[in-house]
């Protein structure tokens, strides 16, 4: 095990948070209980005095096949992923074209797009908890819209190998992701409560294109917080804070957060 200083503000996806240093995994280490795994840092917003964190290092970028699975490991970008199913006509995941993240972070989220859910082709998952490492099939483990309730570390998952990439998919998934803001982002900052949008409810409480800082509701999306240039933790906050405050008064629902939130 080693560490490695990594700057939030370069290396998230939202481009805020300080220089901390990262327990890099490799295999042979025993994986703390602690830390908190960060992955790719795509749905991260950290404090300028975050908890202990850690990241699977290179020894679990990997993807292979074996019999009738794809097998990938937890620090694999999704990136990768795609361009290996694509080169090797593999079904079932091309959605990953328009989602960025490490494997961990998406298996653990259950990411996707509309009904294009990563536990839809996952057939089991190795997950490591200190010294104990434990493969349990997919339906071992509860999940749902944007979760899953994973005890550990996610270092491997295996799916189902079905041929026939589908490159016609590419450009409906493409379309999706056009009223995307193109500034630093995590992502869909909350859930979509049942039955509605969290950004109907963010633009209907009048905050879409609220600013705090350099932080703002995007004027496109606003389910998306965006970074204008030099956005800092506090600024987000105030306008996540704020959200949930005013949709809680205006409609009497309780947003939640897709993002993670370390302070």
């Amino acid at each position: 095990m080693h560490t490695k200083s990594i700057d939030f503000s370069k290396y998230s996806s939202i481009k805020v948070g300080s220089i901390a240093d990262v327990m890099v995994i490799e295999k042979g280490d025993t994986i703390p209980q602690e830390p908190y795994i960060i992955g790719g840092a795509n749905n991260l917003l950290l404090s300028p005095h975050p908890p202990p964190l850690m990241m699977l290092g290179k020894d679990f970028d990997f993807i292979t096949t074996e019999g009738n699975e794809l097998i990938v490991g937890g620090a694999t970008k999704s990136g990768r992923i795609f361009s290996f199913v694509k080169k090797h006509d593999i079904a079932g995941l091309e959605f990953l074209s328009h989602l960025p993240g490490t494997l961990g972070g998406l298996v653990a989220m259950n990411a996707g797009l509309k009904s294009y859910e990563i536990f839809n082709v996952l057939n089991s998952l190795t997950i490591a908890n200190g010294e104990i490492k434990t493969s349990l099939p997919k339906d071992a483990i509860k999940h749902g819209y944007r979760f899953a309730q994973i005890n550990g570390v996610v270092i491997e998952a295996r799916f189902e190998l079905r041929r026939g990439f589908d490159a016609a998919l590419i450009e409906e998934f493409k379309a999706m992701r056009t009223n995307q803001p193109p500034q630093p982002s995590a992502g869909s900052v909350f859930k979509n409560p049942q039955g509605d949008y969290a950004g109907r409810l963010i633009e209907a409480v009048g905050l879409k294109g609220t600013r705090a800082g350099d932080m703002a509701w995007s004027d496109i999306h606003a389910n998306f917080l965006v970074n204008l240039g030099g956005g800092c933790f506090e600024d987000a906050l105030y306008l996540i804070n704020l959200a949930k405050q005013r949709v809680k008064e205006g409609f009497g629902i309780e947003l939640h957060e897709e993002i993670e939130i370390l302070q």
